[in-house]
C-alpha cells in the first residue's frame, strides 16, 4: 500500500495496513515523516479517542490536517480493532491511497 500526494509518496508498506472503518492506516515506521508537520487540531471518535493531526507537506505545498493518528487508542478500541494501531497514520483530503 502507498499514500501518495503531490507527486510525493506519504507512506509505504508491504506488509499492509490496519484497516479500520474504511481507512488505511500505515504502521508508524512505514511514513514518511519528512512530509508531515504536526497539527494542534484534534477531534474526539467516541470509541477509538483522540485523534492528533498533521499537515502533509509536500513539493512546495501543504495540505492541511490531511493525516491522523491516535497516540493513545482506547483499550476497547484495540480490542475491537484486534490489533495496537498507536500512532499509525491515516489520510484523507487528496491523499491517494493505491495497491
Amino acid at each position: 500500500m502507498r499514500a501518495f500526494w503531490n507527486n510525493a509518496v506519504i507512506a509505504e508498506t508491504m506488509d499492509g495496513c490496519v484497516v479500520i472503518e474504511d481507512n488505511c492506516y500505515f504502521p508508524p515506521d512505514t511514513v514518511n515523516k519528512e512530509y508531515l508537520v504536526p497539527s494542534d487540531h484534534t477531534t474526539e471518535c467516541p470509541w477509538k479517542g483522540t485523534a492528533r493531526y498533521y499537515h502533509v507537506y509536500a513539493n512546495g505545498k501543504q495540505n492541511d490536517n490531511a493525516a491522523w493518528y491516535y497516540p493513545e487508542p482506547k483499550e476497547e478500541a484495540v480490542e475491537r480493532v484486534g490489533k495496537d494501531f498507536s500512532n499509525h497514520v491515516a489520510f484523507w483530503n487528496g491523499v491517494e491511497i493505491v495497491e
